[in-house]
Parts: structure tokens; C-alpha cells; sequence
């Protein structure tokens, strides 16, 4: 049984609304950090034994959680464990650096990006764009129901990036207007397809019917060693407006002949043949 410091670390990744793959796996890597300093021996192996169910189990669809299960080895030792939770982070960290750096040499002068949710690969490519002083504009979805867009706003109000914040239903209209489409991703199959939140999809076709290109920036543990699209769990999420039920499926799946290339710390890769 999972000592209760560490279950409530992974029911709050259970509520998280806004953050995605990338800070879930990084906050279940501060789990099993967690679990290293208060097991030992035969209690912790039969802990990382749970943990490699319930980690995946707080949202199927990631491929960073189920990576970050995998990463860590069946051990009764706590060094080991602590060691490798830490080394997930800091190759999370340099991963995600890395993409700031090669992404931003797709965003041209005067760029307009186009985007949906909230990625954290994506902040880091516009951060890195506005450090080397290029002048671009991001259009962003309020990406309801959880409004992550809206929280990609205030980031991008805070670095001084000017953008404009349209709803979901204006994704097609809007396409029209963008010269560039960047999204993030929470697993990248291995047959090439993109699962993000629900809407990227339709991003991706607006996209490709405006000559858009499609960019995708994900960290190499968003890759899925084994997962096909057609295999790909969809979580719907319970959501009531006004007294109705609202379908409310949190992702869906991008063919790969709609992606351009997926932005990792190794470079572009260009699905399917280089994932």
C-alpha cells in the first residue's frame, strides 16, 4: 500500500485541469522521490510495483507517464530510486530547453502562430523566439471547458508576446489568418498520429486546408514505444451545462499526413518514418 504522501501526490495529478503531460510526469517523478525517502527494502519494491499501475492509470492517454513508470527500475533500493526520478526531470528540463531552441527557428519575422491548449513545449519555443528578439503574434484558443488557453495568455501577457484570444467554434476561420500552427502533444503514437486536447484535430485539417503548415513540440518521452493510434484511450471527463450532459472527450487523434514534423530535443522528426 502506497503511504498517504505519496497517494495524495498522484490524486492531485488525478484533478489537474489545466497542466499537462509534461508536469504530470514530472510531478509523479516527485512522487517516486517522495516514495524513496520514506521506503526501503521489500516496502518499497511492493510500493513501485503499485506505482507502476497507478502512475500510468491517472490518465491513460499520456505517454509520459507510462514512460516514466517504465524508467523506474523494480528496486529495494532508495538511491536508486531517487537517482533515476531525478534524472527523468533534469532530461525533462534539457528536453524541453532544447525544443525552445530548435522551434523558434520556425517562427520567421512577423510570424503569426496559431495554437490550442496549453503546452509547455510550446511556451518554451515562444519564449525562446522572444529572446532572440523576433517579432511574431500568437492566436490561441480559450480551449474550453478547462480554459487552459486562457492560462497560456496570462503566460504569454506576462513575457510581453502580443496575441489574441479566440473561441474554439473560430478555429477554421482563424487558421486563415496564421502563417505557422504550433501544438503540443500528450503521446505521439508509433505509427505517427498526435493525441492533444480535443480541437487540435481540427486545427490540424483547418490547417491543411489553408496550407498551413502544422508543427507539432513534444518531448521524447511523449513518444510511445508500443501504442498504435487506433489503440489510444480517450478519457471523457463527466461535464453538466445548464442542467444538460455535455459530451466531453479530453483528446483526440491527429493523423500523421496532417503534421508537418514534431518538434523533439533531437530535432524534427517527420512522422511516421522517423518516430
Amino acid at each position: 500500500m502506497l503511504p498517504a504522501e505519496v497517494r495524495s501526490i498522484i490524486e492531485e495529478m488525478r484533478a489537474e485541469r489545466i497542466r499537462g503531460a509534461s508536469w504530470l510526469a514530472r510531478r509523479g517523478a516527485e512522487a517516486y522521490i517522495l516514495l524513496s525517502e520514506l521506503l526501503e527494502g521489500e516496502e518499497l519494491e511492493s510500493a513501485l510495483r503499485e506505482m507502476k499501475r497507478e502512475i500510468p492509470a491517472v490518465n491513460g492517454t499520456m505517454a509520459s507517464l507510462y514512460n516514466l513508470a517504465r524508467f523506474i527500475p523494480i528496486t529495494g533500493d532508495p538511491n536508486v530510486v531517487r537517482t533515476k526520478a531525478e534524472e527523468f526531470i533534469r532530461l525533462g528540463e534539457e528536453a524541453k530547453r532544447e525544443i525552445g531552441n530548435i522551434g523558434s527557428e520556425l517562427i520567421d519575422e512577423n510570424e503569426v502562430v496559431i495554437t490550442h491548449s496549453f503546452s509547455s513545449a510550446v511556451l518554451e519555443v515562444f519564449k525562446a523566439a522572444r529572446r532572440k528578439g523576433k517579432h511574431f503574434r500568437v492566436i490561441l484558443t480559450e480551449s474550453v471547458p478547462d480554459y487552459e488557453g486562457i492560462a497560456l495568455a496570462r503566460e504569454l501577457d506576462s513575457i510581453g508576446i502580443p496575441f489574441e484570444v479566440i473561441t474554439d467554434a473560430q478555429l477554421g476561420l482563424f487558421a486563415k489568418k496564421a502563417t505557422l500552427a504550433l501544438v503540443g502533444a500528450d503521446n505521439v503514437t508509433r505509427d505517427g498520429a498526435v493525441v492533444n486536447k480535443s480541437g487540435t484535430y481540427l486545427l490540424a485539417l483547418s490547417c491543411h486546408d489553408s496550407g498551413v503548415p502544422f508543427y507539432v513540440a513534444a518531448e521524447s518521452f511523449k513518444l510511445h514505444p508500443s501504442l498504435s493510434s487506433g489503440e489510444v484511450e480517450i478519457v471523457e471527463r463527466p461535464y453538466v451545462r445548464q442542467g444538460y450532459r455535455v459530451r466531453n472527450f479530453l483528446f483526440d487523434v491527429t493523423p500523421w499526413r496532417y503534421i508537418r514534423g514534431i518538434i523533439t530535443e533531437f530535432g524534427i522528426l517527420v512522422p511516421p518514418k522517423e518516430i
